[in-house]
C-alpha cells in the first residue's frame, strides 16, 4: 500500500450532512408529533424522527420556490 494513499482524506463525494433535528433541544415530548419522550430524546422513535427531517427538507425546499 502507497504511503501517501494511505494518509490522503477520503472524498468529498459524500459530505457529511447535519440533519435538522439534530440542532433542537430535548423538551421532554416528540418534535414531531408531542408524545412524552424523557428529557433526553427529541422524538419518540424513528418514523417520526424520519418524518420531522422530511417535512423540514420539504419546507426548506419551497422557501425559496414558493408556489403561486
Amino acid at each position: 500500500m502507497d504511503k501517501d494513499a494511505a494518509s490522503e482524506p477520503p472524498p468529498a463525494a459524500a459530505p457529511a450532512t447535519l440533519r435538522p433535528r439534530h440542532s433542537l433541544q430535548p423538551k421532554g415530548s416528540c418534535w414531531y408529533c408531542d408524545k412524552p419522550v424523557d428529557n433526553v430524546r427529541r422524538f419518540c422513535g424513528k418514523e417520526c424522527a424520519d418524518a420531522f427531517d422530511e417535512e423540514a427538507e420539504y419546507s426548506a425546499d419551497n422557501i425559496g420556490n414558493p408556489a403561486r
